[in-house]
């Protein structure tokens, strides 16, 4: 496993940061106190609780959380990271990150999902760095559902090598097998990330690509897919596991829909394995690598090294 997806210990001082929309205060209180109940010293970013003066969308300017995020991986004193809260802006920062910094700092692991996924494909394309997938600390989905909370215990507390992952409601669209290394996230926010930069800059050949989405009706699905399958992002893709897809389009429209664009690629797909927005929302380490298991009994399963 990569360093960034190593246990922590007690006593870690930790990082809390919002890069793209604030995250309501009682929250914030609620993730404080749950570090706390973890052993850990929560550390708030110098911008964590600020505003921007005119979209109330965002945490704070993007020079702010720009340089929030910048501190909270650099700082050697910080043992890991905590994003609090999606929502939308995290796109917003990329440009702004001292990129050299980064990569010359000490790795560490970072938690986040949804409009964080902007963060997790900069960390894999830019840095070469691992991101834990995994229900953000000051939501309501990750204090107030106790699997959910459990699957983001397991992440820091113990070795994430040989875990698997599935759910009740699995099933494999496509049959197969397939072993690489874990990319992608929140689908919207990726295809986000290709109006950012034009073509992929890194060959996702052999990658086992994870996609879910929120409050997406089935018509904007259609078009983030059609705008990674035009973009190239899933050449040569080994796998593709999809997570939850809480408010969307109605259900069988949104399969029916990924069985219409992904299964001509040819590869193993698996429906609704967990992960995303949904209740009990795996933690799962991007960058590690996994087996996908598209059969009777649909899971993914870490490396054992």
């Amino acid at each position: 496993m990569r360093p960034e997806h190593t246990p922590l210990q007690p006593g870690a001082r930790v990082a809390l940061i919002c890069p793209s929309s604030p995250a309501p205060p009682g929250l914030v209180r609620g993730a404080v106190a749950q570090l706390l109940e973890w052993g850990f010293e929560p550390v708030m970013g110098p911008n964590a609780t600020a505003r921007h003066p005119r979209a109330a969308y965002l945490a704070g300017t993007d020079k702010q959380r720009a340089a929030d995020l910048q501190w909270a991986w650099c700082d050697p004193d910080i043992d890991g990271v905590f994003c609090m809260r999606g929502g939308y802006g995290a796109t917003r920062i990329l440009d702004l990150l001292d990129v050299d910094a980064l990569r010359a700092a000490r790795r560490k692991p970072i938690f986040g999902s949804s409009d964080v996924t902007a963060v997790a494909e900069f960390w894999r394309e830019r840095l070469d760095r691992g991101f834990w997938l995994a229900p953000m600390i000051a939501t309501a989905e990750l204090l107030d559902d106790e699997i959910a909370k459990a699957g983001l215990t397991a992440a820091l507390f113990e070795p994430a090598a040989g875990r698997t992952y599935t759910s009740s409601i699995a099933s494999s669209i496509v049959q197969g097998q397939a072993t690489g290394p874990l990319i992608g996230g929140n689908l919207s926010v990726l295809a986000m990330t290709i109006g950012a930069r034009g073509r992929p800059t890194l060959d996702n050949s052999g990658a086992i690509a994870l996609l879910e989405d929120v409050t997406e009706d089935t018509y904007r699905i259609d078009g983030f897919f059609t705008t990674l399958l035009r973009s190239g992002w899933f050449d040569g893709v080994a796998a593709i596991a999809l997570g939850s897809w809480l408010d969307c389009g109605p259900l069988d429209e949104i399969r029916a829909l990924a069985e219409e664009h992904l299964s001509p690629l040819g590869v193993p797909i698996v429906w609704e394995l967990g992960f995303g927005h949904g209740p009990g929302a795996h933690s799962i380490p991007l960058g590690a690598t996994a087996t996908l298991y598209a059969d009777d009994a649909p899971r993914l399963q870490l490396s054992g090294d």
